[in-house]
């Protein structure tokens, strides 16, 4: 037989009895007269008794179990509630078992454990004749089944009432009542489970005396938690075989008096969880619906009767009702009854539970996180964990799993309570010792609030690069003179995992234009927002422009803070870090501190930035307060200092109240976003065939974050763009070979961005990663190897960069002279590098999850060292003086057991020795001696060793501190390798474009009464390829718009299908490639910069915000031309469009940033005017036209079905008029198109 597998510590995994368990939410009653008799197989309907194959459960008996006996009373042994009755496996004879046995289900038997444990059959190995068993819990191990003692599970289809969920298979589930073994004094800490998890406290006294019902009185497991820590490795939804039933709605836990009567029902709904689908085939099993139906039933009764105030007698924290206008729906009210009638453990998960009704409670326990009533259903649903038997509802999870779990809830929408342990039973019992303290329970406090906008680790943020911004936003909105409108926004955007924040403050119009294209850009999954403060208007563009964000209400002023009240805290949590700093564990050494910055900010200082809108008064004082509503919900989840502690504030480009000329950035509002498919495509909203699909060649996630950021915001000014043009060019021709390289170097890289930002998080212990916090995975040897990696990555990273600065030998580009050069773009940190490669064994640390310092590294370590050595010297001389007295240099050291330093002496010497010897042990021929003098030593050498071990536990702290003093040059290292990725992914994506590419000339209009100009030959896609549309589908074309003496617009027509929307898309995309600095797919391309491109293209409503498909046209069109809706509406039957804009709407050209088309812009208009009738989509569009022509004179094209424009525009110089002229017969039934060229024509 093989030998028991992954004993913990020499201990059976699953050691503790049910009752210490599930005595945790457990208050006793009197004691009953007598216990319960034991039932029989008469008393037990529809099911029959049988030995237990799987005594190690941590379940909890159903609610038709007897009496638990107390522990000092004899136990009957009960017998066990079968659901479907099968007859029970025998061992299976001892046979060679091969390929026939995968896919079937096993139990194996674990000799340590004395227990069965249930698992599949996964795959079998031929040449170590072995076969991999995953078993419930997870866990698999290759096992010689014939070497095994085992037992074949076989189908059962017979009676079955409850089914576990999401089971593949009918196999039979058994409800166990309490069988385990109790093993009393079994609290120190050496079990299987953990020696730090709540075993001892509350109620042992009394259930050492008393029997505990369990069929009514165990609900929660109460602190007693019952070694929980000793429930072995099988934990969780492993572990613990957890009660298959359904999932019912809310609940809450309570508690039946002790005359065992029910409690008031009070019409209480409980929602039934939707039936899970079977994995294998994708429809609804028969067997699923029961179990719902029965879990419903189960769940619902017990709430109506344990819990009213829950239902229709439900108030919040301040005992309002629902109705009441002030209502927190976040909180409850607890009745004083209820309250007393809980124990410790039960009334602490109420207290936190009755504060948080909007988060699911991560309650810990030992070494489980479990999730209790109506917690338990979100964790059966959604992570798919099996309830604990009882009619309460628990389920449960090991610590191991946390990041998988806690990310799962987030990525869904929930908010996640995680409540830690802060002190373990030894802790309990000293303070109750030395304090006088009553308490039973282990002190347990919130460590994290995690949502959407505050994950910083798990596996799918790991692969996902996209930013998940939190954004506060605030709104003022005020009525002017002559029913003018100001409406001013400030905004506040967080990436947590980067700890970069974003503040902005900019007027906007009454359409929200501005807020649409932030919204669209940064698409934030989270917002925070002062409660009933944002106008309608506002609240239907965040739900237009998101992707259904977690919104957060907070109450004005108190937590929503205002400018004031914001930077007063942010003063103070500056002032805090310093003082921290400055006490801090470097000052414990003799390390350099003097240039220690925290964040770039002196105590009590503001950062720049922040310091910019506190002295633009109103004009920042919105942006400040939005700062404030980030940093109460940040606080929240203890991030607040961690996050300011090294934030990097940047201002939003919109923010300065300014004309559109002097931005250095295009403007791309939602609608061109959206409709040019930058981000987003229109079929299912991933970002196959967008524009940054297209480009993204990067192979850093730091990379593409940038990438996208560059979309969102073309470059401007003729210098910044023709400086990025020199540096994409210059990494192509004979630097392409390095180019390349340093790409491959970088393709391993972690996320180093992100990485960063969790290291310079742990440099101070809070939250999850404060002292006090009672963790038994190794959370220091994870946090040891993310540094080891970030370290590594750094080196790697200064390593490539280095060797791609060769290439300045042969490019002329400044940008790159600027990012390649050490000590300019690209930070001098070699000797920051070489100095922490000689600290320690990068290699040895990360896999021994411990650092041992060099010497002269740590100050600290050194010292303790050198205690150490003195002592061992003295011990050395001693040894040396104990020779000489006794005159024999035969006398040595010798260590037995525990005891060392023995000294050795040969029984010829007995005489010889001093009577102030102690002896210890002999042995033949030999007695082994204590001098007073060594005992002496071995105490200071106790003392020296144990501050040696301090220190090396407190090394790596020291470490990350010394090394997030220079996290200026580490993000300016992150930053510059993001732009020289970015700038070779703009140069290698000119290589998919089909056709000739070029670099556009870019040219600023010499004149200002001249018309910018737009001009390219042969101009192709960026993003349509053959192999999309068959080879040679897409037919160039050569387009000419403005210049000296040309027609600024193009009116176009032709054919439906003919590809005019694609046209007219394929010039806007062109000139975003220009002036983000990337080629063309044309034979030449000149182009005057735009400050912005307009887009009205598609027939779309937006329903769920209220907007037809006409009001749609309408509004976008609107935008274009800074004037209200309802100005259009009520010109639409005119041919021209008014002279000037209406005087209410010239109150926000002093206030507000101008939405409208100027002279640089570019406009594409898609047969504005089909939303309605012919006669007045006709006018709508003739008189927006002649507004463009006549009035903005900008550059432009406008598709159209009117052909009667045609003949209006037929002799207008400023209009070009154009058509589809296909050069053959398209075939509407093949549903092909075939190729076609723009012609210059002439309408019929």
């Amino acid at each position: 037989m093989a030998p028991s597998r992954k004993p913990s510590n020499g201990r059976s995994p699953i050691v503790n009895p049910q009752r210490q368990i599930t005595a945790f939410f457990s208050k006793t009653t009197t004691p009953s007269p007598s216990p319960s008799p034991t039932l029989s197989k008469k008393q037990v309907p529809k099911s029959h008794t049988k030995p237990n194959p799987n005594p190690s459960s941590r379940t909890q008996s159903p609610s038709s179990s007897p009496t638990t006996p107390s522990p000092v009373q004899s136990k009957p042994k009960k017998p066990l509630l079968v659901i479907g009755q099968t007859p029970s496996p025998s061992p299976s004879k001892v046979g060679v078992y091969g390929k026939e046995a995968v896919e079937r289900r096993v139990r194996v038997y674990w000799p340590l454990d004395k227990s069965w444990y249930e698992g599949l059959v996964k795959s079998y190995d031929d040449e170590s004749k072995k076969h991999l068993i995953q078993y419930d819990d997870s866990e698999e191990e290759f096992l010689d089944l014939s070497n095994e003692k085992i037992e074949w599970v076989e189908p059962c289809v017979k009676k079955f009432k409850r089914l576990r969920r999401g089971s593949l298979g009918f196999r039979k589930i058994v409800l166990e009542d309490d069988e385990m073994e109790n093993v009393e004094g079994d609290n120190d800490g050496t079990g299987g489970g953990s020696g730090g998890d709540d075993s001892s406290d509350e109620d042992w006294g009394k259930n050492a005396e008393k029997d505990v019902s369990e069929e009514e009185d165990v609900d929660l497991m109460d602190e007693e938690e019952a070694d929980d820590g000793k429930k072995g490795k099988r934990g969780g939804k492993d572990s613990r075989k957890r009660k298959a039933s359904g999932e019912g709605g809310k609940l809450d836990l309570g508690k039946k008096g002790k005359s065992g009567g029910d409690a008031s029902t009070g019409g209480v709904k409980v929602s039934v969880v939707e039936p899970v689908k079977n994995k294998e085939n994708g429809v609804f099993n028969g067997f699923d619906n029961a179990l719902m139906t029965d879990a419903s039933e189960r769940f619902s009764t017990r709430e109506a009767e344990k819990f009213p105030f829950l239902g229709r007698e439900r108030r919040d924290a301040k005992r309002r009702r629902p109705g009441d206008v002030d209502y927190d729906p976040r909180t409850l009210y607890l009745p004083a009854e209820f309250a007393k009638s809980l124990t410790g453990g039960q009334r602490q998960w109420w207290e936190f539970k009755s504060k948080h009704m909007d988060k699911v409670l991560f309650f810990k326990m030992g070494k489980f996180y479990e999730l209790f009533e109506m917690d338990a259903h979100v964790g059966a649903k959604e992570l798919d964990l099996q309830y604990m038997k009882g009619e309460q509802p628990h389920c449960g999870f090991p610590e191991k799993n946390f990041s998988l779990h806690v990310e799962k809830l987030a990525r869904k929408g929930y908010r996640v309570l995680v409540v830690e342990q802060t002190e373990t039973p030894e802790q309990l019992e000293l303070r109750r010792k030395e304090k006088g303290s009553k308490d039973k329970v282990v002190k347990r406090e919130i460590c994290a609030v995690i949502t959407k906008g505050t994950l910083t680790e798990g596996e799918f943020l790991s692969a996902n690069p996209d930013a998940s911004y939190l954004m506060a936003l605030t709104e003022s909105c005020q009525s002017l003179a002559n029913q003018g409108l100001e409406r001013i926004f400030g905004v506040c955007v967080v990436d947590v995992t980067t700890s970069r924040i974003i503040l902005g403050q900019f007027g906007d119009d009454a359409e929200c234009s501005s807020l649409c294209c932030l919204l669209s850009e940064l698409r934030p999954v989270e917002i925070v927002k002062p409660a009933k403060m944002l106008s309608s208007e506002t609240e239907r563009v965040m739900v237009r422009h998101t992707r259904n964000p977690l919104v957060n209400e907070l109450a004005p002023l108190s937590e929503f803070w205002d400018a004031e009240r914001t930077v007063q805290e942010v003063k103070t949590i500056y002032k805090r870090i310093g003082d921290l700093s400055a006490s801090g564990p470097l000052n414990k050494t003799d390390l350099d501190t003097t240039n220690l910055n925290v964040g770039e900010y002196r105590p009590s200082c503001l950062p720049s930035i922040l310091s910019e809108f506190v002295n633009k008064g109103q004009n920042g004082s919105l942006a400040l307060s939005a700062l404030g509503g980030a940093l109460y919900y940040l606080k929240q989840a203890f991030l607040d200092e961690t996050l300011l502690r090294f934030a990097k504030f940047e201002s939003l480009p919109c923010s300065d109240f300014c004309e559109v000329a002097k931005k250095p950035y295009m403007i791309l509002d939602a609608a061109a976003l959206e409709n040019l498919e930058i981000f987003e495509n229109s079929r299912n909203g991933d970002t196959s065939g967008t524009l940054y699909a297209q480009l993204n060649h990067c192979v850093t996630a730091f990379g593409k974050r940038l990438l996208k950021t560059w979309l969102a915001r073309p470059l401007y000014h003729l210098e910044s763009i023709k400086d990025r043009q020199d540096a994409v060019a210059g990494l192509r021709g004979v630097n392409q070979p390095m180019m390349l390289e340093f790409q491959k170097v970088l393709s391993g890289l972690p996320d180093i961005e992100r990485l960063l930002a969790r290291i310079f998080s742990t440099s101070e212990a809070n939250g999850r990663n404060a002292n006090k916090v009672v963790l038994y995975e190794d959370a220091a040897k994870k946090q040891l190897q993310e540094f080891i990696s970030a370290l590594r990555g750094c080196e790697l990273v200064a390593q490539a960069c280095s060797s791609l600065a060769v290439i300045l030998e042969n490019v002329e580009s400044g940008r790159l002279h600027h990012l390649l050069t050490p000590g300019k773009g690209l930070p001098d940190i070699l000797p920051i590098l070489k100095h922490f490669k000689s600290a320690f064994d990068w290699v040895e640390a990360n896999n021994s999850g411990r650092i041992i310092p060099h010497e002269g590294v740590d100050v600290e370590y050194d010292s303790a060292c050198e205690k150490v050595k003195e002592v061992e010297s003295s011990l050395a001389r001693h040894l040396k003086e104990q020779q000489k007295l006794l005159g024999d240099k035969s006398i040595t050291y010798v260590t037995v057991g525990k005891e060392a330093y023995l000294l050795e002496v040969p029984e010829h010497l007995r005489g010889s020795i001093p009577q102030d010897y102690e002896l210890r042990s002999s042995k033949k021929g030999f007695y082994r001696y204590w001098t007073p003098s060594i005992k002496k030593f071995l105490g200071e050498l106790s003392q020296a060793e144990s501050e040696k071990e301090s220190a090396l536990k407190s090394i790596l702290q020291r470490l990350i501190v010394r090394f997030c003093k220079y996290h200026d040059k580490w993000r300016q290292l992150v930053s510059a390798t993001a732009e020289l990725d970015v700038l070779i992914s703009l140069a290698i994506a000119s290589d998919f474009y089909e056709g000739p590419a070029c670099c556009p000339s870019i040219e600023s209009s010499s004149l200002s009464s001249e018309v910018p100009c737009l001009s390219a030959k042969k101009l192709g896609h960026p993003v349509l390829r053959s192999d999309s549309l068959g080879k040679g589908a897409f037919v160039p074309n050569d387009i000419i718009i403005g210049g000296s003496g040309r027609a600024s617009f193009i009116l176009l027509t032709g054919p439906n299908m003919g590809g005019k929307s694609t046209l007219l898309r394929q010039v806007c995309l062109a000139v975003i490639l220009a002036q983000i600095g990337a080629d063309v797919p044309a034979e030449s391309f000149e182009l005057s910069p735009v400050d912005r491109i307009f887009v009205r293209m598609g027939a779309k409503d937006h329903i769920m915000a209220g907007q037809s498909t006409f009001l749609t046209e309408l509004s976008e069109t609107a935008l274009m031309l800074f004037i209200d809706v309802a100005e259009m509406v009520m010109y639409r039957r005119m041919f021209v469009i008014v002279s000037k804009v209406p005087k209410s709407m010239q109150l926000f050209q002093s206030n507000l940033i101008s939405s409208s088309a100027t002279c640089n812009s570019l406009v594409a208009l898609d047969e504005l005017g089909r939303g309605t009738s012919t006669s007045d989509g006709q006018a709508i569009a003739e008189s927006v036209l002649e507004h463009f022509v006549h009035k903005v004179q900008c550059r432009g094209m406008f598709s159209t079905h009117y052909h009667r424009l045609a003949v209006d525009y037929q002799k207008d110089s400023k209009v070009c008029l154009y058509f589809w002229n296909l050069l053959m017969f398209v075939s509407i039934f093949a549903l092909k198109l075939k190729p076609f060229k723009l012609r210059l024509g002439q309408f019929d």
